[in-house]
């Protein structure tokens, strides 16, 4: 699939479903005037937008797909104040100042995610402010989290042997290992909704979590099995809906 078009479909598709996660974390922690922001794992910049709205300076880095960085960098314009939104390492500011660091990106779902988020907030934690905030996503329990089922998908695809994915690692683990302290946690209803299937297919395709999958076997099979999985979730008028559940872990530098 084109990058652009997928990365757009992450803009114009995927991307919103996390927005009650947004707002919870940013209730929460007050984030607003004064809050200096650095997002990891921005995408396509909406997360940033909203705390910008908010008030807050922000910045951005984006590693995985410089195609999402390209359509954050459209959504917050040149202006005095303009954001760091970068490719690769964290951006390390000149006064240590941000204060509050998040990964809205949530683990769990790909091989490695965790380690790769480790190293990330390592890189990270630099350009905090001693006793700045961290914030960790995951996804919660299989069981609340209907599009577990769905995602199965991609590890029966991609490694027939195994199937689904193993545990998922511990937001906990996550940050004692990046050298940070747990401090509280939460759950945020996020349900996926789409117009309709196809919809639905392009938007989890837009995740990456279904890369591996495609790489081992068809593009064109990995689409058909998502849309059988999805069937269980399509509405008598089209539209598919699936309630899942969210984990953030909030620790301090």
């Amino acid at each position: 699939m084109d990058p652009h078009a997928r990365a757009r479909d992450w803009a114009e598709i995927q991307e919103r479903m996390l927005v009650p996660l947004y707002e919870a974390v940013y209730a929460r922690l007050g984030v607003g005037r004064g809050t200096r922001l650095l997002a990891l794992g921005c995408g396509a910049g909406l997360a940033l937008v909203m705390a910008a709205a908010r008030g807050a300076r922000v910045a951005g880095v984006e590693s995985a797909c410089p195609e999402r960085l390209a359509l954050a960098r459209e959504r917050l314009p040149d202006g005095e104040t303009r954001p760091r939104l970068t490719e690769g390492c964290a951006p390390v500011a000149e006064d240590a100042s941000y204060g509050l660091i998040t990964a809205f990106q949530p683990v769990g779902c790909a091989d490695g995610d965790a380690e790769d988020l480790t190293a990330l907030l390592r890189e990270a934690v630099p350009s905090a402010r001693k006793g700045a905030l961290v914030v960790l996503t995951g996804w919660g329990p299989p069981e609340c989290c209907t599009t577990s089922s769905v995602l199965k998908v991609a590890g029966k695809l991609a490694d027939p042997l195994r199937g689904t994915r193993g545990r998922r690692a511990a937001l906990e683990d996550v940050a004692r290992r990046a050298g940070l302290r747990p401090e509280g946690s939460g759950r945020v209803a996020c349900p996926f909704g789409y117009a309709d299937a196809d919809s639905a297919v392009r938007g989890l395709l837009s995740t990456g979590l279904f890369d591996a999958a495609a790489a081992a076997t068809d593009p064109v099979q990995v689409a058909k099995e998502i849309t059988e999985a999805l069937q269980p979730y399509v509405r008598a008028d089209g539209t598919v809906w699936m309630p899942n559940v969210f984990r953030y872990l909030i620790a301090r530098v």
